[in-house]
C-alpha cells in the first residue's frame, strides 16, 4: 500500500470519476470508457471497501475544456464532497481529465488540499497539501492546457492553410458540387440550376426573402436539397421554399462565386444563469479570413450579392428609429416607409382602421409615447396624400411610358416562359422515375413475387405521381393562360400608364415599389389656417420639390358644425363672447346637430375646429393678471387679492371671460412701494409696510 494513503483516507468513500468530452468519443473509444470502469479494481486494491466506492459517470459525452463545466452535474458533486471533507480519493485515467479548464482545475486542488483529498491516476498517488504533489498536479494542468492549445492550433492551422489555397471541401449549397477533381462546378442538373436563377429573379422582382417564399408557393414551385453524409449522401430532395431558407441563399456568396471561408466570429459569454452561451456575429466581406473572388462558376455577380445584401438590410425592422424605408407590404398606405416627421425627424408609421382596415392613416406617436409631448406630432389621413404623390409621380414617368409598357410587357412574359420552364423539367424528372422504377420491375425474376410485388408498387407510385403532376401544369397552364382579348387589353392598358396605376389588378405594393424607384424620401409637415400638409419630396437623383396637399376637416365637423352656424359664428365673432354668442343663437331658435340649446363650450369648440379668433375688447391701458404679475414679480394669488379687495380697479365682459386690469401712473408707483416694503412679498423685515392709498 502507498504510504500516503492512511487510515483516514480509507475510511472516507472514493470516488471514480469518468468523463470523455464528446458522444463520438463514447461510441467509438469504448476501450476507454471501460479502462475509467476498471478503476474500481484498483481502489479495492488499495484498500477501499466495495461499499465505499463510488463511481461519477454522469458526465460521459460534455466537454470539460471550458467553465461551462458548470452544466456538469457529477463534477458539481465531486467538487462540493470534496469542499466538505466527505472524500477520501479521487480516481482518474489521468489527472488533468478531470478538468479541462485551468480555473476549475486549481479550484478543485485547493479544495483538496484543505480537505485532505487524495488524487490517484495510472501515474501515482497525489496529495495537493504536499508542496512537491501539488507542484506536479499544476505542471500536470498546465501541460494539458498547453496540449489542448497546440491541438487546436494544428487542427486550425492545417484547415486555415488548406482555406486560403479555395481547397478546404465544405458542403455545398444547393446548385454546386464538386467534380472528379475537387473543383466546385454548378450542379449538372438542368432543373436545379433552372430553380436557383428563378430564386434571384424572384427576389429582383419581390425585393424580400418572405415575398420570393410566397411568390415560389404560389407557383408551385419547390426548391432543392442535396444530403450529405449518411447512407443517402449525395440524394436530390425536393421540400417547400421557406422565408429562412431564401433568406440563406441569398446571403450566401457561394452563388457570386466567392470562396469564403471564417465569415463569423463566435465569442462566448454568460446568460441570467451563469452559463456560458456561444454566441456568433456575422463579420462584414472586409473581414473574412479567407474571400477568393472568381473561385468557380457563379449564379450573379459579386455587385448583385451587395445589392441583394443592402436589400435585406433595408427590409429589416428598424423600429421607426432611423429614416429606413423597409420592405414594401400588402398594406394600402403607399407612401408608407417613405415619409418622415417634420416636427421629430422620426418615421411615420401607419395605422388601418375601421371595418377590416379600409381608412389608412399616417401618424407620429413617438415623442408622446415616451412622455417628451403631450400629444401626437400628426395624424393625417392617407388618401389625399397618397393621391397627390401619385399624380406626381404619374407626370415625372410620362416621358418614359412607352418604354415602361414595352419593358412590363417583356417581364410578364419572362416570367411565364420561367414557371413553365419548371414545371417541364419537373415533368420530365417524374417521367425519368417512372421509367427508372420500370425497368426496374422488368429486370426482377417473375418467380420472385415478394420482390416483384415490391417494385411493381413503386413503378405505380411513380406513374400516379407523374400523372399527378401532368394535371397540375395543365391546370395552372390554363389558370394563367390569356385569351386574345385579355392579351390586347393589357397592352392597351400597359401604354396607358394612369390607366395600369389605377387598374383593381395592381397590387398596392407593386405601387409601393414603383415609387421607391423615384422617389428617397418625404418630410411632411401638417399646417394650419388653412388646414393642408407641406410634403417636402426628395426624389432619388437628388432633386427636392414642394407637395402642398389641402386637408379635409374632419366629417364630424361637419354634421356637427353646418357651414351656415360657422358663418354666423365668425360674423358675431368680431363683437361677442362664447357665452352671448350662444344666448343670440338660441334666441333665433337655432338648435345643435342633436337638437340641444347652444352653450359657450359649443361654440368654443366651433371656433377652435374652423380657427375662428376670439373676440378682443382690451383697451390699451388695460392690463391682464399674468401682465400684472410679470410687472411687479408677484404671485398670482396677490393680482386676485388686490382684484378681490378693490385696491386695483377691473372690469370683465363677462362671468367667464379674463379680467382686465386699469392702472395709472399713481396706483402704479404706490403698488410697487408696498411690495418693496412687504416683507411677505420680497421676504424683508420691515415694519413700515403700508397699505396702498
Amino acid at each position: 500500500m502507498n504510504n500516503k494513503i492512511q487510515s483516514q483516507h480509507l475510511s472516507l468513500p472514493a470516488y471514480i470519476y469518468l468523463r470523455q468530452s464528446t458522444l463520438r468519443q463514447l461510441l467509438h473509444h469504448q476501450e476507454s470508457t471501460q479502462r475509467q470502469y476498471a478503476l474500481q479494481d484498483k481502489a479495492r486494491e488499495l484498500g477501499w471497501s466495495a461499499h465505499l466506492i463510488r463511481v461519477l459517470d454522469g458526465d460521459l459525452g460534455q466537454s470539460g475544456s471550458s467553465a461551462a463545466a458548470a452544466t456538469r452535474e457529477d463534477f458539481k458533486t465531486l467538487v462540493a464532497d470534496v469542499s466538505m471533507g466527505k472524500v477520501g480519493a479521487i480516481f482518474a485515467l489521468e489527472a488533468s481529465r478531470l478538468s479541462r479548464s485551468s480555473a476549475d482545475w486549481h479550484r478543485l486542488l485547493e479544495l483538496a488540499a484543505i480537505g485532505g483529498t487524495l488524487i490517484i491516476d495510472e501515474d501515482g498517488c497525489y496529495d495537493p497539501s504536499d508542496f512537491n504533489d501539488q507542484l506536479l498536479l499544476g505542471l500536470k494542468g498546465t501541460m494539458s492546457q498547453a496540449e489542448l492549445h497546440f491541438m487546436r492550433a494544428r487542427l486550425q492551422g492545417g484547415r486555415l492553410n488548406k482555406a486560403r489555397r479555395g481547397e478546404l471541401r465544405t458542403s455545398l449549397a444547393a446548385g454546386f458540387v464538386y467534380d472528379e477533381s475537387g473543383r466546385i462546378v454548378l450542379d449538372p442538373d438542368q432543373q436545379v440550376r433552372h430553380i436557383v436563377h428563378q430564386l434571384f429573379d424572384s427576389f429582383r422582382q419581390t425585393g424580400s426573402a418572405y415575398a420570393v417564399a410566397h411568390d415560389f408557393a404560389d407557383k408551385g414551385l419547390l426548391f432543392p436539397k442535396r444530403i450529405h453524409g449518411g447512407p443517402w449522401g449525395g440524394k436530390l430532395q425536393w421540400e417547400r421554399l421557406s422565408t429562412s431558407r431564401a433568406r440563406s441563399v441569398l446571403k450566401n456568396p457561394v452563388y457570386a462565386g466567392v470562396y469564403a471561408f471564417g465569415q463569423r466570429r463566435y465569442t462566448r459569454r454568460p446568460d441570467a444563469d451563469g452559463k456560458l452561451r456561444r454566441h456568433s456575429r456575422i463579420l462584414p466581406a472586409e473581414s473574412w479570413t479567407v474571400k477568393i473572388d472568381d473561385h468557380h462558376p457563379a449564379y450573379i455577380g459579386w455587385p448583385m450579392f451587395l445589392e441583394n445584401q443592402a436589400m435585406l438590410r433595408k427590409n429589416q425592422p428598424a423600429g421607426g428609429q432611423t429614416p429606413v424605408p423597409g420592405p414594401a407590404r400588402e398594406g394600402r398606405g403607399l407612401l408608407q416607409g417613405l415619409m418622415l416627421c417634420g416636427h421629430c425627424g422620426r418615421r411615420v408609421g401607419v395605422r388601418y382602421e375601421g371595418d377590416g382596415g379600409k381608412n389608412c392613416r399616417y401618424m407620429c406617436n413617438r415623442l408622446h409615447s415616451e412622455g417628451l409631448a403631450r400629444r401626437a406630432c400628426m395624424s393625417l389621413s392617407a388618401d389625399p396624400l397618397d393621391q397627390a404623390v401619385s399624380l406626381r409621380g404619374l407626370e415625372v414617368m410620362q416621358p418614359m411610358q412607352i418604354d415602361i409598357a414595352l419593358k412590363a410587357m417583356e417581364q410578364l412574359h419572362r416570367q411565364q416562359e420561367a414557371v413553365n420552364r419548371q414545371w417541364q423539367l419537373r415533368v420530365e424528372r417524374a417521367e425519368y422515375e417512372a421509367a427508372l422504377a420500370q425497368r426496374r420491375y422488368e429486370k426482377v425474376d417473375p418467380a420472385n413475387r415478394l420482390v416483384a410485388a415490391t417494385l411493381e408498387n413503386h413503378w405505380n407510385e411513380a406513374l400516379a405521381e407523374l400523372d399527378r403532376l401532368r394535371k397540375e401544369y395543365e391546370h395552372r397552364q390554363q389558370a394563367g393562360a390569356m385569351s386574345a382579348q385579355e392579351q390586347e387589353a393589357v397592352r392597351r392598358l400597359a401604354h396607358d400608364l394612369p390607366a395600369l396605376w389605377n387598374a383593381p389588378t395592381t397590387q398596392a405594393r407593386d405601387r409601393k415599389r414603383i415609387l421607391r424607384l423615384l422617389i428617397k424620401d418625404i418630410t411632411v409637415e401638417r399646417l394650419d389656417n388653412p388646414r393642408r400638409a407641406m410634403l417636402h419630396v426628395r426624389w432619388q437623383g437628388g432633386a427636392c420639390e414642394d407637395i402642398v396637399v389641402p386637408l379635409k376637416h374632419p366629417f364630424g365637423n361637419g354634421l356637427r358644425y353646418p357651414a351656415e352656424l360657422v358663418q354666423r359664428v365668425r360674423q358675431m365673432a368680431d363683437s361677442m363672447y362664447d357665452g352671448q354668442i350662444a344666448a343670440e343663437l338660441n334666441r333665433r331658435g337655432m338648435r345643435s346637430a342633436t337638437g340641444r340649446p347652444f352653450n359657450s363650450e359649443m361654440i368654443r369648440s366651433v371656433r377652435h375646429s374652423r380657427s375662428v379668433p376670439r373676440p378682443q375688447f382690451r383697451r390699451s391701458d388695460e392690463l391682464t393678471v399674468r401682465e400684472m404679475r410679470d410687472r411687479f414679480g408677484v404671485g398670482l394669488f396677490v393680482v386676485y387679492y388686490w382684484i378681490k379687495q378693490g385696491i386695483v380697479s377691473a372690469r370683465r365682459e363677462s362671468a367667464g371671460s379674463a379680467w382686465l386690469i386699469s392702472l395709472n401712473p399713481e396706483k402704479e408707483a404706490a403698488l410697487k412701494r408696498w411690495v418693496e416694503q412687504s416683507p411677505q412679498l420680497n421676504g424683508q423685515k420691515a415694519s413700515t409696510a403700508q397699505k396702498p392709498s
